[in-house]
């Protein structure tokens, strides 16, 4: 089935490269690539075979994202943030919703949420704020229980697909214990839930990453786990998903850069060049290294979740694809010229779009500290200049 999504995905990315210079230009949401998405029924690609979905693991995730990205950068960065919600329910297991003591009620809650992703709907994540990032502890976001559920208020930042998406995976701290962090599915429909159009960036446009405002009340089932205070132990399990994930969107933005730039200089009659090749070929050789980079990251991932060693392979593939493609795509511009500077062209859309993963968090330099800390002998969650989550 795995494959399947995988066919399935290289038929639908001619289609989204087609629009991506359009809801660039426009700074629109591309609503007919999530429509071709779900017609695919890619956004079950996480969720387990027998709720109805693929049952992949991370190193597909990776390949379908970097294909997906080779087409669009904007629709496979918002396809990775439903897929980090997905993926991580997806991977709890027996054995592991029973160390986290989840109750049976909130395991069937999940499948609720992974069944209907499998049927379609398609999920947000509202994480980050202004001024704290996505460090989980530092979050302004609170919440605290009613007679019937939660009320939550507060507002999010970099909402990629806000105003677009079924529901958003929303990270809030507890109102009265603020080193409790929980993480609660609200539905888009929910009444006090609203968004504010603050998305006009550089690269990315079309991600539609708006403000989100909540003062909502919902249900317990809303609580992801059914358990609070979840949100800091589950980042520790599965850092892959709020690092590395955003990896193999840029490993595939950076080949977009290199075919793009062959097409436009082969259409112009310069690849006879000696510098030309060169500058292909180079560019060429790091976009490999950058993708076999997040291969090896996500097939540790697969294997030794958690592990210290697979931690620095996904701070690895973080910084290496963020730094690759803002190089390539930029050497590829330069190589094509003046005449690939102009809004429209692909490569000056990829370069703007390249210019944004080393800003993902956690950035480019806060992974770089990170390796450091570990190749020095430290410990990054008690060695760094502040808290990872």
């Amino acid at each position: 089935m795995v494959a399947d999504a995988l066919v399935a995905t290289r038929r639908v990315v001619p289609r989204l490269a087609a629009r991506a210079g359009e809801h660039d230009r426009t700074g629109t949401f591309p609503v007919a690539d999530f429509a071709d998405l779900r017609q695919e029924g890619l956004f079950g690609l996480m969720v387990p075979a027998h709720l109805g979905g693929h049952g992949a693991g991370f190193a597909e995730y990776a390949e379908v994202a970097y294909e997906l990205a080779r087409g669009s950068g904007a629709t496979a960065l918002v396809f990775n943030m439903h897929a980090s919600v997905t993926g991580a329910l997806g991977a709890v297991d027996e054995n592991l919703a029973e160390s986290l003591g989840l109750p049976d009620e909130a395991l069937a809650a999940r499948d609720r949420l992974l069944a209907a992703a499998a049927g379609g709907a398609w999920y947000a994540v509202a994480m980050s704020e202004r001024g704290a990032g996505s460090r989980l502890s530092q979050l302004a976001t609170v919440y605290h229980r009613t007679g019937d559920g939660y009320q939550i208020k507060g507002a999010k930042a970099f909402c990629s697909g806000a105003g677009h998406a079924d529901g958003y995976l929303v990270a809030a701290r507890h109102a009265a214990d603020q080193s409790m962090v929980s993480q609660f599915l609200v539905p888009a429909d929910t009444p006090g839930l609203r968004v504010e159009p603050t998305w006009d960036s550089l690269g990315m446009r079309a991600t539609a990453s708006h403000d989100l405002h909540l003062d909502v009340t919902v249900g317990v089932d809303a609580l992801l786990g059914g358990v609070e205070g979840l949100a800091l132990a589950v980042a520790q399990l599965m850092p892959h998903w709020m690092v590395a994930s955003y990896a193999a969107v840029y490993a595939g933005v950076a080949r977009a850069a290199v075919d793009a730039a062959v097409a436009h200089l082969t259409e112009r009659g310069l690849v006879g060049l000696p510098a030309i090749r060169s500058r292909i070929g180079r560019a060429d050789a790091a976009a490999a290294a950058a993708l076999l980079m997040v291969r090896e990251a996500a097939r540790r991932v697969d294997t030794e979740p958690g592990d210290p060693q697979t931690n620095q392979w996904v701070w690895r593939a973080k910084l290496t694809a963020g730094g690759t493609a803002a190089e390539v795509a930029a050497s590829m511009l330069e190589a094509a010229g003046t005449s690939a500077t102009r809004r429209g062209n692909p490569l000056e859309r990829l370069y703007r779009d390249a210019r944004c993963g080393a800003l993902h968090p956690p950035t480019s330099d806060v992974c770089a500290d990170w390796l450091g800390v570990a190749a020095l002998g430290g410990d990054p969650d008690r060695d760094g200049s502040a808290p990872r989550w």
